[in-house]
């Protein structure tokens, strides 16, 4: 990692946890995009603690799509599961088929307002690209290595746990950082349903006609994913290099 690239990392760190805490700092920068004396900063609750909603919510949304997806990569990879392939990929597909909106629409009348139906909107979209990079990164497994793990007398949950999953964690966290990404942005969608997040902040604006709410949000969650996209990006190529992979293998 290079000085300048760990300066400007730190720079918008610095940046987002100043504008979330402290956001009437940054007041004079919006204000010539107000009109009518409109405030120029969000004022109908905290940014920190909607920040804090808004990553809550994708965290759990996405642990719980990496679990599922993962159990069902590793399922369909063992031959006992292999005849259920097709069955899984069209029921991870069922996420990415129904617009957001659309799972949040069936949702509500299911298990009411707030984070729940987002949970499942989010939840939903986020599981076809960590199983699909599962089944990739699982299938990529040399042959041979397999061999030689089998020869050293590892039984097969043994070569799952000990050498097939440490080998395709690059390309499954290549997954989980994608499946983030989707969700740092469709859960400013939640806020339709009463969910906590950084929606709020962007539906307000459009309401009022405020350019300045609607760009702080926007630059919060643009912010949030450049930050975990970069950070997850670390993660995979730290994984990589400690396999002794090149990383565009896993891209």
């Amino acid at each position: 990692m290079s000085t300048r690239a760990a300066i400007l990392r730190a720079a918008a760190l610095l940046l987002l946890v100043v504008f979330v805490t402290a956001p009437q700092l940054f007041a004079f920068a919006f204000a010539p995009l107000t009109a009518n004396n409109a405030p120029a900063i969000y004022n109908q609750g905290s940014l920190l603690a909607l920040t804090l909603s808004h990553l809550r919510i994708v965290f759990l949304a996405t642990l719980a799509s990496t679990v599922l997806a993962v159990a069902l990569g590793i399922f369909v990879t063992r031959p006992a599961g292999r005849e259920f392939l097709p069955l899984s990929r069209s029921l991870v597909n069922i996420g990415q088929t129904f617009p957001p909106i659309a799972v949040l629409a069936i949702a509500v009348p299911l298990v009411g307002f707030g984070e729940k139906p987002t949970f499942i909107a989010l939840f939903l979209y986020g599981l076809l690209p960590i199983f699909e990079n599962t089944l990739a990164g699982l299938t990529e497994v040399l042959p041979r290595t397999l061999e030689a793990a089998r020869g050293m007398g590892m039984n097969a949950r043994q070569r799952l746990w000990q050498v097939e999953l440490p080998l395709a964690l690059p390309v499954i966290l290549a997954g989980i950082r994608l499946s983030v990404i989707i969700s740092l942005g469709t859960a400013t969608i939640g806020s339709t349903v009463a969910a906590k997040g950084l929606g709020e902040v962007i539906i307000a604006g459009l309401q009022s006609n405020n350019i300045a709410f609607i760009l702080q949000g926007g630059l919060v969650v643009a912010l949030l994913a450049v930050l975990i996209h970069d950070g997850l990006g670390l993660a995979e190529r730290a994984a990589a290099r400690r396999l002794g992979r090149p990383m565009d293998e896993i891209a």
